[in-house]
């Protein structure tokens, strides 16, 4: 076995770079088709298996010490809660087609497996594996801006994943008026990501004084600037302002807050796509707050000496929030409604809920809600925890903690209006981010 496991380990860093790269960049082309759902097996389910084995071979031999460890337990607790979810969906409610709800819970182990190979990556690079992660990322954003680019104005092809035919792996073309992804499967997988990822890189550019860092890393935010702009993501907006600004309060950077908030709102503001659907969601709420609170008002017609009188309802509706609310929502809560423990199982409302506390109640119940909850309140006590002593870190570290911090709550609010943990570009990566703060927290807390 430690053979084995040191075979493994003499390439991890190779299968980390190769992670990296290959998950936010490689397009979403099918491998294997899946009957009864359009969710394929994909090239990169097969790197994920690999890193699976690193993890089996490193953890396994130290199970109890494993579970000994909060986050750890929560999570092994909240993938059992998904196996009781399944079974009952499965023998008891019926709600679901086992072989599909079988893969939708095995590619939720699949998300957290880069979170364990973050923890064994650093122990075997404890002083470089940061510096080299940011890297990665770094080159990995300059790519996806390049790609970006491309669709829109050489007509570079588009895959997402977004319905039934698209998922077959056609290549589409930008058109006037829809959104940028990218490399990503969806616009709303490219903003998370940089929801994510631009509060650590604003941080090191603010942190960091060399110039050539400054030059690289300032480059690095204009290019996200211009992908989360084009994505047309309005919740993403806010909660990167939110993120951004949240870890540069941790930083004690008061006045490049207000530097930041001016130059996005300009930034920002050039958008006609952006500020077309911000005013949609105002007219559409003034309008509903009329309709409730004012007599609608009636127009008179003269037509060849007869009047009449009608009552004139002019429609408002934005499209996203009316599938969200009128749809989406409903079928969530009807299916919590069906079985309120345990919900009605992995695939059981459809491919979508653009809200992942709703999804987790639909699908997995209210055990299934708490144990993910669980999940998220020890990472955030970590951050509160870590926060006070964050002028003592390294400066890079600083800067990490700080924008993580930021990225992570950020990404909370957009699962409000997003399904950000089921994504499985964004996941894998959210989950890899977590992994390396939750070694930088733990070497912090063994050292006080």
């Amino acid at each position: 076995m430690q053979k084995l496991i040191n075979q493994f380990n003499s390439y991890l860093k190779y299968f980390v770079t190769a992670f990296l790269l290959i998950i936010p960049l490689y397009p979403k082309f099918p491998f294997i088709k899946i009957p009864f759902t359009y969710v394929s097996i994909r090239f990169e389910d097969f790197l994920l298996a690999i890193l699976a084995l690193v993890v089996l071979t490193n953890f396994a031999p130290k199970i109890k010490e494993f579970i000994k460890k909060p986050l750890e337990r929560s999570i092994s607790l909240y993938l059992l809660v998904g196996l009781l979810s399944l079974c009952s969906a499965i023998f008891l409610t019926k709600s679901v087609t086992s072989s599909v709800a079988i893969l939708h819970w095995l590619r939720r182990i699949e998300y957290f497996i880069p979170f364990f190979v973050a923890l064994i990556a650093f122990n075997k690079d404890k002083d470089r594996f940061l510096e080299y992660v940011i890297k990665v990322f770094t080159l990995t954003i300059f790519i996806i801006f390049i790609y970006g680019f491309g669709q829109k104005y050489f007509s570079w092809p588009v895959i997402i994943t977004q319905n039934q035919e698209y998922s077959k792996g056609i290549a589409l073309r930008w058109v006037q008026g829809s959104h940028i992804n990218s490399t990503f499967a969806g616009h709303y997988d490219l903003a998370s990501f940089l929801v994510l990822l631009l509060p650590i890189f604003v941080n090191l550019f603010v942190l960091l004084k060399s110039k050539k860092e400054k030059i690289v890393f300032g480059l690095i935010i204009s290019f996200g600037y211009w992908l989360l702009t084009n994505s047309v993501s309005r919740i993403s907006v806010v909660s990167m302002l939110f993120g951004v600004s949240l870890s540069l309060f941790i930083l004690k950077k008061y006045k490049e807050i207000a530097i930041f908030l001016v130059i996005s709102l300009i930034a920002f503001g050039f958008s006609s796509a952006l500020r077309a659907r911000y005013l949609r969601v105002i007219q559409v709420s003034v309008a509903k707050i009329r309709q409730i609170i004012l007599i609608p008002t009636k127009t008179v017609f003269a037509l060849e000496d007869v009047v009449q009188e009608e009552r004139q309802e002019e429609v408002f509706e934005d499209r996203s929030s009316s599938i969200r609310l009128n749809v989406e929502w409903p079928r969530a809560i009807r299916a919590l409604s069906k079985n309120p423990f345990l919900g009605t199982g992995y695939s059981s409302i459809t491919l979508a809920t653009d809200n992942d506390y709703l999804r987790l109640f639909g699908e997995v119940g209210i055990i299934g809600f708490l144990a993910f909850m669980l999940i998220i309140f020890i990472i955030g006590s970590n951050i509160v925890k870590i926060i006070p002593s964050i002028s003592t870190l390294p400066t890079v570290e600083k800067a990490f903690i700080a924008g993580f911090a930021g990225g992570f709550f950020g990404i909370l609010i957009n699962a409000i209006f997003i399904d950000v943990f089921e994504a499985s570009k964004f996941a894998t990566i959210f989950w890899f981010i977590t992994g390396v703060f939750t070694h930088i927290y733990r070497k912090y807390e063994q050292n006080n």
